[in-house]
């Protein structure tokens, strides 16, 4: 999980005489990219709120709708209620449902995802940067993604969320193993030589399998 990509969606809402002052345009939009679970979501809830901007959030499979033109009908509404607010960030996620490459296969399915993903774009490019919304996307496969969404103007920034590395691994792995020392001892609170032993218990560890095919492959 990565906070300071997101540093582009919340110093312009803090501070926009800054970007004023310089006599630049901030990102109207981030996309956000990696596996599930590694705090997308989370982190985008938690720009909203240290902005203190409203936080709307739809998950893009919840804008496939079978009657000709209900996805667009919904995108043009949920940014009518982003502009009402004084500050608000829209989050799509999953948006790779709705917002994939485009094809003519004939099939009306796919047209009407692609008129609600054409429904997006123009809301993108209708609002202003210096203005009071902002974009977020998050997607899970940002290859699959129509390139008309990543164009200059709309989802100007990309933040990948990579899985933990081996440092943050070892931090919550030395938390719980020395938690689990203070519950074996019936303790209500973790000790200094909890954490210590738990370190040379979590460490020695990964040093006895880091050397195996397997291991190496995973990481």
């Amino acid at each position: 999980m990565t906070y300071s990509g997101l540093q582009v969606v919340e110093l312009p809402m803090l501070h926009p005489e800054k970007f004023v002052k310089l006599g630049i345009d901030p990102p109207k939009g981030v996309l956000c990219y990696g596996p599930p679970g590694t705090g997308k979501t989370l982190l985008a809830r938690a720009v909203a709120n240290r902005t203190d901007a409203c936080f709307i959030r739809v998950i893009g499979s919840e804008l496939v709708q079978k009657y000709v033109g209900e996805g667009a009908r919904m995108v043009r509404e949920l940014f009518q209620m982003a502009r009402s607010k004084k500050a608000c960030i829209v989050f799509f996620d999953e948006v790779d449902a709705i917002g994939g490459a485009r094809f003519d296969d004939g099939v009306g399915g796919d047209n009407e995802v692609q008129r609600t993903m054409l429904e997006i774009v123009n809301q993108l490019d209708g609002f202003d940067a210096r203005g009071n919304i902002k974009v977020l996307m998050a997607t899970n496969r940002p290859d699959t993604l129509d390139p008309a969404l990543l164009r200059p103007g709309r989802l100007d920034r990309k933040v990948e969320f990579g899985l933990p590395d081996l440092e943050r691994a070892d931090i919550r792995s030395v938390c719980t193993e020395a938690g689990m020392y203070a519950i074996r001892a019936r303790r209500k609170t973790v000790t200094e030589k909890d954490f210590l032993d738990a370190v040379n218990k979590v460490i020695k560890g990964y040093q006895k399998f880091s050397a195996t095919p397997k291991y190496m492959v995973y990481n």
